[in-house]
């Protein structure tokens, strides 16, 4: 039977992703951080279903996990590993608190790298297994640094540089690495955002961003209101393991178009102007 791990299962992207291999026959290992999770996923999505209990800041409980992933194979190899776990935590690069934005490297950057690490030799690295495949979930974020989202970016900037790193590493021993930059998915996150966007006016009460911030909701809705449903993201994975000649990296977004000329076309100069006009929208709104 065909495998896949996926990392950050319990919701978004995930989910249907776990969902998607389950239904076109493949045994799915899937990581949760808490046992009511698991228990509830595993019910949910049937006997194929495996979850594994860890969090990808915990390097031991991961290599609890590769064991237990072992031994299920019993000598077959991990066909995927689909790095999709991670948090996203913005504010103003001036304020922000420096424990949050290391918690956030921690999971989403250091995350990718000991899953990864741990989960290499059933990928058939330096061995005689067949070998798998990597897909590691990046952002739009990673290739465009919009104002207050620095912190994100800058953990998926560097989500692309451990995925390029990787892919020219691993390339002689026949381990293909492809990024998917997702922009704005539907999800539970946007629940979370409307919430973080209320704490964080507080947060930034009497600071320059003040005014920012009092509007924020408002940013939030609208990038909610042009959100992707996560099963495009699950088609172009599933699409990328069937694929016998892949991009390095693919774009999921709406607005392709514009994350194409932002990333490649408009000058920086331009980007910052076109920023800088969107948020004093925000400050001038009542």
């Amino acid at each position: 039977m065909k495998n896949i791990l996926i990392t950050g299962v319990s919701s978004g992207i995930g989910y249907t992703t776990a969902k998607l291999f389950l239904d076109k026959g493949f045994l799915v290992f899937g990581s949760v951080r808490k046992k009511e999770d698991a228990a509830a996923l595993k019910e949910k999505l049937g006997a194929n279903f495996h979850p594994l209990l860890f969090d990808v800041i915990d390097e031991e409980a991961i290599k609890k996990a590769s064991l237990e992933v072992e031994n299920i194979l019993d000598g077959a190899s991990l066909d995927c590993l689909v790095n999709n776990a991670g948090v996203s935590v913005n504010g103003p690069l001036a304020y922000i608190p420096i424990e949050e934005f290391s918690s956030q490297l921690n999971i989403n950057v250091l995350g990718v790298l000991r899953v990864t690490q741990a989960f290499l030799p059933l990928l058939g690295f330096d061995n005689n297994r067949p070998k798998g495949r990597i897909i590691n979930i990046s952002s739009g974020s990673g290739r465009v640094t919009r104002p207050f989202m620095a912190p994100y970016s800058a953990s998926k900037y560097a989500v692309e540089a451990l995925s390029d790193g990787f892919r020219r590493e691993l390339s002689d021993f026949g381990i293909e690495v492809t990024v998917i930059e997702p922009g704005p998915i539907k999800s539970e996150i946007w629940n979370k955002a409307k919430a973080d966007a209320e704490t964080q006016v507080n947060k930034y009460k009497n600071t320059p961003y003040e005014k920012i911030y009092d509007n924020m909701d408002k940013a939030v809705q609208g990038m909610e209101g042009i959100a992707l449903e996560a099963s495009e993201v699950s088609n172009l994975i599933y699409g990328i393991y069937e694929g016998k000649k892949n991009k390095t990296r693919y774009l999921v977004a709406p607005k392709k178009w514009l994350f194409w000329l932002a990333i490649h076309v408009f000058p920086d100069k331009f980007l910052d102007r076109m920023f800088q006009k969107q948020f004093k929208k925000l400050v001038e709104e009542k």
